[in-house]
C-alpha cells in the first residue's frame, strides 16, 4: 500500500542515489584519465583530493558530500520503515540491516568529502585508513572474528551484485521506459563490475582474518592495485573502470527511476515487465 506520509523520503532517495553516482564518476573517470596518462588507477580517497584541486573542487566536493549523506539517511530510513518491503522474516531483517551498514559506510565517505572543504582532511590514504580501522577492530575482544564475518559479508554482498546482474533482477525496481530499456546491457555491466569491486574488497577482509594481519585489508585503491598485477593487468584495471563508470550511470538511472513499493504509483510499469 501507497504511504503517502512518507512521500519526503523519495527526494532523499534521489538525491542519494546521484551523489553516490558523482562518486563513483569521480573514481572512474580520474582514473581512466590517470592510466591514460601513465600512472595507475585512483582509489576513493585519491578520486576526492583530485578533485580538491580542480575547478569548482569544492562545489562538487559539496555536491558529492552532501549526496553520500543523503544515501546514509534514504539506507537508514529505508532499513527501519521497510519502503522496499523487504518483511520482517530471516531475510528480510538481513536485507534491512544491510542496508542501514551500506547507509554508514557511504557517510563515512560523505563526511571525508565534506572535511576537504574545510581542510580537516588527515591526509591518509583509503587503503591506510581501511588498514588502521581493520588493525582497531582485531585488538578488540572478539575483533579477529568480526573481521572475518565483515569479510564474509562483503564477499556476499559481491557476489548478490554478480546475482544481481546474472538474472539482472535490478529491473524490477526501475521504470520501463525508452532510456532504460535501451541502456539495459550497460547498466547490467555496471551492476556486475561493482560486484567483483566488492568481492575483491570481501576477499583482502577474509585474507587479513586469515592471516590476522590487519594490513592485508584495504579498498578500492587495493583492489586496482591488485588487479594491475595480474595478468593483463592493466587491460583488467581499465575494463573494470569503464564498468564504473557504468555503474555511475545505473545510479543516475536509478536517482530518476527507481520504484519505491511503498511510495510509488502501483500502475508503474517496472523494467522486469517490459522484458517478460
Amino acid at each position: 500500500m501507497r504511504d503517502n506520509k512518507m512521500d519526503w523520503a523519495m527526494p532523499v532517495m534521489r538525491m542519494g542515489y546521484a551523489g553516490r553516482g558523482m562518486t563513483y564518476v569521480a573514481i572512474a573517470g580520474l582514473s581512466l584519465w590517470t592510466i591514460w596518462k601513465g600512472g595507475q588507477a585512483q582509489g576513493t580517497s585519491e578520486a576526492l583530493k583530485s578533485i580538491e584541486t580542480s575547478p569548482f573542487g569544492m562545489f562538487i566536493l559539496v555536491l558529492i558530500g552532501v549526496g553520500l549523506l543523503c544515501y546514509t539517511a534514504w539506507r537508514v530510513i529505508d532499513g527501519i520503515a521497510d519502503l522496499e518491503e523487504e518483511g520482517n522474516d530471516t531475510k528480510g531483517l538481513v536485507a534491512r540491516v544491510g542496508m542501514v551498514v551500506t547507509g554508514l559506510i557511504h557517510a563515512a565517505i560523505g563526511i571525508a568529502a565534506i572535511s576537504l572543504v574545510f581542510g580537516r582532511n588527515d591526509g591518509g590514504g583509503e587503503g591506510s585508513r581501511i588498514a588502521e580501522f581493520t588493525q582497531m577492530i582485531m585488538s578488540a575482544p572478539l575483533g579477529v572474528w568480526l573481521v572475518g564475518a565483515a569479510g564474509l559479508a562483503t564477499l556476499g554482498a559481491g557476489i548478490y551484485y554478480l546475482y544481481k546482474a546474472w538474472r539482472r533482477t535490478y529491473r524490477q525496481k526501475l521504470a520501463a521506459n525508452r532510456f532504460t530499456t535501451g541502456w539495459d546491457t550497460t547498466l547490467r555491466f555496471g551492476v556486475a563490475a561493482q560486484g567483483v569491486v566488492v568481492s575483491i574488497i570481501g576477499g583482502f577482509l577474509i585474507y587479513a582474518f586469515w592471516t590476522r594481519d590487519a594490513d592485508q585489508a584495504g579498498g578500492m585503491d587495493k583492489a586496482f592495485s591488485w588487479l594491475q598485477d595480474q595478468v593483463y593487468g592493466q587491460v583488467l584495471v581499465t575494463l573494470l573502470c569503464f564498468g564504473l563508470l557504468a555503474f555511475a550511470l545505473f545510479l543516475f538511472v536509478n536517482a530518476r527511476y527507481r520504484t519505491v513499493p511503498r511510495l510509488s504509483d502501483p500502475d508503474i510499469r517496472s523494467l522486469a515487465d517490459e522484458f517478460a
